[in-house]
C-alpha cells in the first residue's frame, strides 16, 4: 500500500515562510507527476504547484514568485518553500502523487493534508 505523509504545517503570520514534505513510501515502482493542492472551507480543492519527475514545475497564478517545488526521488521527498504568506493562502494543503505500482498500472495517491494558517 503506497502512503503520502505530509508534515510542516502550522501557524505563521502575513509575510512570513513556511516548508512543507512530503513522503512516499510503500511498494511502487516510480513516482510520476507529483503536487500540492490546498483546500479552505469556501473553495474546492485547488492546484497550487505540480511537478513532473524531471522536476518540471508549474505554479497557480496566485503563487507564482513566493512558492517553490521541489523533489528527491531518491529520498521520495516532494517538498514546498512557501515564503511572504498572505491570509489567502491559509488552508489544508494535501500532497498528491501518480505512482506506477506495477506493469500498466497508475494509481493516485493522497496524503491526509497539514493545516497551513496565515494570521494577519
Amino acid at each position: 500500500q503506497v502512503q503520502l505523509v505530509e508534515s510542516g504545517g502550522g501557524s505563521v503570520q502575513v509575510g512570513g515562510s513556511l516548508r512543507l514534505s512530503c513522503a512516499a513510501s510503500g511498494r511502487m515502482i516510480t513516482i510520476g507527476d507529483m503536487g500540492w493542492y490546498r483546500q479552505t472551507p469556501g473553495k474546492q480543492r485547488e492546484v497550487v504547484a505540480t511537478t513532473t519527475r524531471d522536476g518540471d514545475a508549474n505554479y497557480a497564478d496566485s503563487v507564482k514568485g513566493r512558492f517553490t517545488v521541489s523533489r528527491d526521488n531518491r529520498k521520495r521527498i516532494l517538498t514546498l518553500e512557501m515564503s511572504n504568506l498572505d491570509s489567502a493562502d491559509t488552508g489544508v494543503y494535501y500532497c498528491h502523487a501518480k505512482i506506477w505500482i506495477g506493469l500498466g498500472n497508475e494509481v493516485d495517491s493522497w496524503g491526509q493534508g497539514t493545516q497551513v494558517t496565515v494570521s494577519s
